[in-house]
């Protein structure tokens, strides 16, 4: 199986909805925002909406007043109008669903891969202890390997193995993206560890955030990190399955992921400390110069 991106000309409700969709991830993820500018059109339109859809349900996950039945219920609610919009009914005429109706009319994307990611909304709602990899692994598919199927399945790829390395990318991202954010997530509650892990190596989260005994928890972040690492390598050829115009996207994304989890591997303790771990401005510029070079030689935008 391959797909190739959609050259039909672009509908007014598909510009429109991407106009107000840019401003959204403008404003909510500037990062992402810039990966995405990358992207030719019109490609870069629906990640535009894609990612108002998934800005929507995170809302709707994190939002401070509802207690967790009452947010659980609202995503739900949620796949129902996304379950609309595959039906070519979308709940009303907002550029939300106007646009996200318009997407997956125009690509080949799977109802299946949204309900996903809805299915780990509700998991982080619940806030439900993951006890061992395998668990982990489940929970970083629904959150983070749908995108990676979600994106190819825009940006067009031309082998079959795509769709698994996209799935081991996205695991990649999420690894670090847990690792990175341990002391924020603990002190809200949250532990994506597995619990399992931590017995293995007589630890508990209480002690990791007070990094004692330091060499044990040191090897056990390498240790997590490390799995993050390998589904960085195995997933090193999908660069090269997807549609040449958009590859500048998925590398600038997983060079700057990447980074962050060679900074850990690097000093493990600093999961533990206040301040954010982040790439520096020099490496992001040059990340981004490189990107734009790319975009450029593969007459991207």
């Amino acid at each position: 199986m391959s797909t190739l991106a959609v050259v039909a000309p672009p509908s007014e409700v598909l510009v429109r909805s991407a106009g107000v969709c840019e401003e959204i991830t403008r404003r909510r993820a500037r990062n992402f925002y810039y990966g995405l500018r990358l992207t030719p059109e019109p490609e870069r339109w629906a990640m535009f909406i894609i990612y108002a859809w998934m800005r929507q349900a995170d809302d709707i996950a994190d939002a401070a007043g509802p207690d967790a039945e009452e947010r659980c219920r609202r995503i739900n609610l949620y796949r129902g109008a996304t379950d609309a919009a595959f039906a070519g009914a979308p709940v009303d005429d907002s550029p939300l669903w106007a646009g996200f109706t318009e997407v997956v009319r125009r690509w080949p994307l799977r109802r299946q891969d949204f309900h996903d990611m809805l299915d780990g909304q509700l998991e982080d709602i619940r806030a439900v202890s993951l006890e061992s990899w395998l668990d982990l692994r489940t929970f970083c598919y629904r959150v983070a390997s749908t995108v990676g199927l979600i994106c190819i399945h825009v940006w067009g790829f031309h082998d079959p193995e795509a769709p698994k390395l996209a799935i081991d990318r996205g695991i990649a991202f999420q690894l670090t993206n847990v690792l990175r954010d341990f002391r924020e997530d603990f002190d809200e509650g949250r532990v994506y560890l597995p619990q399992s892990d931590f017995r293995a190596m007589e630890l508990t989260p209480e002690m990791l955030r007070r990094w004692e005994p330091a060499d044990r928890c040191a090897e056990f972040i390498r240790a997590q990190a490390e799995r993050a690492r390998w589904h960085y390598q195995s997933s090193i050829t999908l660069d090269l399955m997807v549609t040449r115009s958009c590859e500048p996207t998925l590398w600038a994304m997983t060079t700057i992921y990447r980074g962050l989890l060679e900074k850990i591997l690097a000093d493990p303790e600093r999961v533990v400390r206040k301040r954010r771990i982040r790439l520096s401005a020099a490496r992001k510029a040059w990340i981004a110069f490189r990107a734009r070079f790319k975009a450029a030689s593969s007459g991207g935008a």
